[in-house]
């Protein structure tokens, strides 16, 4: 390994001696045979800043300057003319592409080799220059990719024929989702366009972030034309430091008594935005004040929401004691140009700077060294928490992870769910798992993604003018990523988008665009396959409450909470993006944490289980117990502790409270949302927060016996369950499938029939006393 960089062009021996390295990192000498070998896919798995990007661009672009007798040649054959793109780079961000621009810049001018930027905001001088000279490397995003493929396949077909690699950075941001799949389908379609089907282009995929690596080859490439070389970086050994820091939300009375014992007043205070000094939101500001000034750190806060109010707070906090303002925000409804401002100030590590954001600075852009990451609220994944994670201590420090949970006042109304502390316990089985397991969510790849499809084959058609509906399949279903698509459900949805004007078929069977068809594939949104989630109005009455974006299963006569009350559905109107609801008495407070619009592995809730199970949170590190919460923390985990030794929970999935029964599954929202489906067909009355149903005015024996009784039926199909609920359109394309598809993706998506067969197999063997 230690001369593995002789294997490589001598003018990239030259470029890394300049850089002044000792040498290469293991997963960059692991890298360099496969690649250069040009005969296998390769996925490079290793931590943030170990160099997953030189790992491949060195042997790549060696493989690029070098003949065929092992002499350079040169990248362009004649003045203005050139031999074809080599390096096709894909990444999800055009910021990424931004970034990995920068960086290789010196290498490709000691190389003398073209680096084009390819998306909506790179300069069309550069893309001119390409046109003309097809040659060197394109860093593109799937979305511009699927426009060159409709709009010049013909260049495409001339500029990619000889085309070497394609590499696709960050690839857990697309695993399992509609735009992985579209990704995948666009990669299966330039191989058919360049004729290269038959001799595949090798695929590299880049990421820190990847759960089961043996299952993702597949994802890589799902006919599996070529094989995989799979590269681990097992050097990387970096220090982690964990602190969770709790807070308690005082109830309304307690603030109001303090504010009449201190006699405060808002103007009064030094938190500008925040009405009253002791609300945690408060406290966590003053904390974050404190613990950020004069560094740099991220601040991931989940939401936009309150990524700007946590910004705005800090940024006030600086005025008011008179130093200048540190504290930006990030988030994607940003201008690119605050947003591009923002990442100049952190690489160049000038001055002190913190981001508040959402998940926009949570993939690779090199931001230079970032001394602290700060988790505010519970994290959306395990994945997530681990790519979070990474952009800490870059430079060869300690990764510091410092997550901030607040917890509500326990008081005589407080709601079951509510005094377990299910947000706590939920960061806290996410570190564990993270540290202990280094185990991340694999992606799914179950699902059938028909929206994406029908894409595909507007796109396909789009870019040929004209296909028949059996070459299609082939392409797409066949030889491209929509495997699990039969002949049936293809001919289904070749049959709506018929009716629907989509498309059309000619006397040769030949399917061209309809005029809807065209009107669709014709709008410059139409290359993207994803899209922001809806906002739908919720009304009681004649008055509207606000609105909501609908992530999750929705359904009638279902609980919700939302403006802090809990509400019931009674109907959902899909043209007229409206929920109707009313207002619920009783019940005691409603829970405040719901878990999240993204939803929880089983493998999180089973975790909290063990955790709640066995009473202790900490990390075992040969004899010693690492404890990483502080005193607030400590205190409300046992808070947490009290009440599921209370209720005995570790023995009784289903009791009682307040006259409601409470069914703790300790699985993952897709089996939840299982049991929440049929209870509701079955007429209760039935809401589910963070893992936990809780059903109304009901005792815990007759919900043992509606239990019993499901374990011993045959349950219905997930797409059976899934004509049972009105909002099913979740992707972009959903409105144009049949209702028989959009059942079957649904239902995909949604339930887990198997995994409630499981839990209900349990339960029957549960001493109810029944």
């Amino acid at each position: 390994m230690r001369d593995a960089h002789l294997q490589l062009d001598y003018q990239i021996q030259r470029w890394i001696f300049n850089q002044g390295w000792n040498g290469l990192r293991e997963v960059q000498a692991k890298a360099i045979a496969p690649i250069l070998s040009g005969k296998t896919d390769v996925l490079i798995s290793a931590a943030t800043a170990a160099g997953k990007t030189e790992a491949f661009f060195l042997p790549a672009c060696s493989a690029l300057v070098k003949s065929d007798n092992g002499q350079n040649i040169g990248l362009y054959e004649k003045e203005g003319q050139g031999n074809g793109v080599g390096i096709l780079y894909i990444s999800p961000l055009k910021a990424l592409i931004n970034d990995q621009y920068r960086r290789l810049e010196s290498l490709a001018e000691l190389l003398d080799m073209q680096v084009t930027p390819w998306h909506g905001d790179s300069p069309r001088s550069k893309k001119n220059k390409q046109k003309k000279s097809p040659s060197g490397i394109i860093l593109i995003t799937p979305e511009s990719l699927e426009s060159l493929l409709i709009r010049d396949s013909g260049w495409v077909k001339q500029a990619f024929s000889s085309l070497k690699y394609i590499v696709i950075d960050e690839f857990h941001a697309f695993l399992g989702s509609e735009r992985g799949q579209h990704l995948l389908s666009l990669l299966t379609r330039l191989e058919h366009v360049t004729e290269r089907l038959n001799s595949p282009i090798p695929r590299v995929a880049l990421s820190a972030t990847l759960g089961d690596l043996k299952s993702v080859p597949q994802s890589l490439r799902p006919n599996q034309s070529l094989p995989c070389v799979i590269i681990e970086d097992d050097e990387a050994k970096a220090s982690i430091k964990v602190q969770v820091k709790g807070y308690i939300e005082p109830s309304q009375l307690a603030l109001e008594s303090d504010s009449k014992k201190n006699n405060f007043e808002s103007s009064d205070s030094q938190y500008i935005g925040i009405q009253h000094p002791y609300t945690a939101e408060a406290q966590v500001c003053s904390d974050l004040y404190r613990l950020c000034r004069g560094g740099s750190h991220l601040i991931f806060a989940n939401s936009r929401k309150r990524t700007e109010m946590i910004a705005t707070e800090l940024s006030d906090l600086c005025e008011h004691n008179i130093v200048p303002n540190e504290f930006f925000p990030h988030h994607g409804s940003l201008s690119k140009e605050l947003r591009e401002s923002l990442e100049t100030r952190l690489q160049k590590e000038a001055l002190p700077t913190t981001a508040v954001c959402t998940m926009t600075l949570e993939l690779g852009i090199d931001i230079g060294k970032v001394d602290t990451v700060v988790q505010v609220t519970a994290p959306h994944s395990v994945a997530s928490l681990r790519q979070r994670l990474g952009r800490s201590g870059r430079r060869g420090g300690s990764a510091v992870l410092r997550m901030l949970i607040i917890e509500k006042e326990i008081d005589k109304d407080t709601s079951l769910t509510d005094k377990l502390r299910l947000e706590l316990i939920q960061s806290f089985a996410m570190i564990r798992l993270l540290i202990i397991d280094k185990w991340f969510e694999p992606a799914d790849t179950e699902l059938y993604h028909f929206s994406t499809l029908l894409h595909q084959v507007l796109a396909t058609i789009g870019q040929w003018g004209g296909i028949r509906a059996d070459q299609l399949y082939i392409l797409l279903c066949k030889q491209g990523p929509f495997q699990q698509i039969q002949p049936a459900h293809f001919k289904s949805l070749l049959s709506q988008m018929g009716e629907l004007q989509l498309l059309t078929q000619l006397g040769n069977n030949q399917l061209v665009l309809g005029i809807v068809g065209e009107r669709i594939v014709g709008h410059y949104t139409f290359y993207a396959v994803f899209k922001t989630p809806e906002e739908y109005r919720i009304v009681t009455g004649n008055r509207t409450l606000g609105t909501l974006p609908i992530e999750t299963m929705l359904l009638p006569e279902q609980y919700i909470i939302f403006g802090g009350k809990r509400w019931q559905v009674k109907n959902i109107d899909m043209d007229k993006k409206v929920v109707d609801v009313i207002s619920v008495k009783g019940g005691g407070k409603p829970p405040t944490f719901g878990g999240g619009s993204m939803s929880i592995h089983d493998r999180v809730r089973q975790e909290m289980y063990e955790i709640l199970n066995n009473g202790d949170y900490r990390i075992r590190v040969g004899e010693q117990h690492l404890d990483f919460a502080d005193k607030t923390a400590r205190q409300l985990f046992s808070e947490s502790i009290d009440t599921f030794n209370r209720y005995d929970l570790s023995n009784q999935p289903v009791v009682d409270k307040d006259g409601n029964s409470y069914i703790f599954m300790w699985r993952g929202d897709k089996i939840v949302n299982t049991l929440t489906a049929l209870l509701i067909r079955d007429d209760f009355t039935v809401e589910a927060y963070a893992g936990v149903i809780c059903i109304s005015k009901i005792d815990s024996f007759q919900v043992c016996q509606f239990l019993q009784k499901l374990a011993s039926q045959i349950l219905p199909t997930a797409t059976e369950l899934a004509e049972t609920v009105p909002f099913k359109m979740t992707e972009k394309f959903d409105e144009y499938l049949p209702d028989d598809l959009l059942n079957i993706g649904y239902g995909a998506q949604a339930f887990d029939i198997i995994g409630l067969k499981k839990w209900l197999e349990d339960f029957k063997k549960t001493d109810l006393g029944l």
